[in-house]
């Protein structure tokens, strides 16, 4: 987790505009789940993927998902579209995406993002909500195990903000004691229905 938090400042000084996503923005969120690898979402632009390239480039970037673990410094090529990257370096595996499933493109999910800090340095964090959607269109079990975790986070969340219920003070009529009514039989001089003391 050390290393992963290392190659977060490492972006963070990239230059490149992102959001963090995925298992390791749930535990900024304060999951306890562990999670492997960073994943983050941004547009990868031919002067984004550049900014990565100098950011990572003595952390021997190689994508994980080619069996020749082709070099990120040499692929892709220049003016090659790419959608996802799937990266594996000396401080950890670290995935960008352009879109998250459920939620959208980039823009959408920086606008609904939250702000935090880590080394000096102001990163974006996908919000609790977002995320939250963002596992359960995954729909596999352990984002749903997530998703759910997540969900009471969540509502601890709410309950914090909102303080405690406030409490309902009785009326003191209904506080008092009942006295019993109790049918007096016939007495004379005295009424009946009365109150006994």
């Amino acid at each position: 987790m050390n290393s992963l938090s290392e190659l977060l400042k490492r972006l963070a000084d990239s230059g490149v505009d992102f959001v963090v996503v995925g298992g390791f923005a749930g535990v900024l969120h304060g999951s306890a789940l562990v999670t492997r690898d960073l994943d983050i979402c941004a547009v990868l632009t031919p002067e984004n993927i550049e900014r990565l390239r100098v950011s990572l480039r003595d952390l021997n970037p190689s994508h994980w998902m080619t069996p020749q673990r082709i070099s990120f410094l040499q692929s892709p090529k220049p003016g090659e579209t790419v959608r996802d990257l799937y990266l594996q370096t000396d401080w950890g595996v670290f995935d960008i995406f352009s879109s998250v499933l459920g939620l959208g493109e980039f823009e959408a999910i920086k606008a609904n993002s939250e702000r935090f800090g880590i080394g000096g340095r102001q990163c974006q964090l996908i919000s609790l909500s977002d995320l939250v959607r963002a596992k359960e269109a995954m729909g596999r079990e352990k984002d749903l195990l997530a998703a759910k975790e997540l969900r009471v986070i969540s509502a601890k969340r709410d309950r914090a903000r909102s303080g405690p219920e406030p409490e309902i003070e009785l009326a003191s009529s209904l506080t008092q004691p009942v006295r019993p009514r109790i049918q007096a039989g016939p007495v004379a001089g005295a009424a009946k229905n009365r109150y006994l003391s």
